[in-house]
């Protein structure tokens, strides 16, 4: 007898990659809740919101890391960027802050996060490397976080350090960017070159799985066995993971 197959497709796409190369053009359906109690306003894709919370109670960071923005949509995105222009000029814009459709905070995966304080920075909140927000930074990967914006590639995102802000991608993939140095946009590179005959393989959690692309022309085919999540990547392609027994 064939064994059922498991199929889990989460949205928004947690490995779609957006720039300002790759501006959002698929649809982002992310189930927003908020960020947690304490900030109703601060919204999250429910997925990234539990896991993020997770990471601050492992740290011992409640009530010291504090979210400072989540989700936004395009208008409030267009309003940022437009302030941001006025007040600071087009060159400190350019270095912080992403155009309307080109900002990951569109997608609801994209949280910058703040150590706290009478007054935080909202476009360049203080996340010192030491203390509660460097134990943060090391296991975030654990929890499918990468520090999206490293100091040592800016010529790769185009967008300056950013120490503050924190994008989910999910496990294994948060893992192994952190693991091999790279920013999303050059895990994304690799991933495409990986097709289903040739996946990146990999063991994590007591788990093997392997992660290949395909494609967008057809959607990733079921297999037997396996539990399989797809994520569209906004390049023209699905990212397939694939473990062999257990939940992700």
């Amino acid at each position: 007898m064939t064994a059922p197959v498991r199929e889990k497709l989460r949205f928004p796409d947690a490995l779609m990659l957006v720039n300002a190369v790759h501006p959002i053009r698929i649809a982002c359906r992310p189930d927003l809740v908020p960020v947690d109690a304490e900030h109703p306003d601060i919204l999250l894709d429910r997925r990234a919101a539990g896991l993020l919370n997770a990471c601050i109670r492992a740290v011992g960071g409640q009530g010291q890391i504090v979210p400072v923005s989540g989700w936004r949509s395009r208008k409030e995105q267009q309003a940022i960027w437009d302030d941001t222009l006025e007040k600071e000029g087009a060159a400190f814009a350019q270095k912080y802050v992403a155009r309307p459709g080109c900002s990951e905070h569109e997608t609801g995966l994209a949280i910058d996060l703040g150590l706290a304080a009478p007054h935080i920075d909202f476009i360049r909140p203080d996340f010192p490397d030491s203390g509660v927000c460097a134990a943060f930074r090391r296991r975030a990967a654990e929890f499918g976080f990468i520090l999206r914006y490293p100091a040592d590639k800016q010529a790769v995102t185009g967008i300056a350090h950013e120490p503050w802000h924190f994008r989910y991608v999910g496990v294994p993939h948060a893992m192994l960017i952190a693991e091999r140095g790279l920013a999303l946009e050059e895990y994304v590179a690799l991933l495409r070159r990986c097709p289903p005959g040739a996946p990146l393989e990999g063991r994590q959690m007591g788990r093997a799985f392997c992660v290949y692309f395909q494609p967008e022309a057809g959607f990733p085919q079921p297999q037997p066995g396996l539990h399989r999540t797809c994520s569209r990547d906004n390049c023209g392609g699905w990212i397939v993971t694939q473990w062999q027994d257990g939940e992700v």
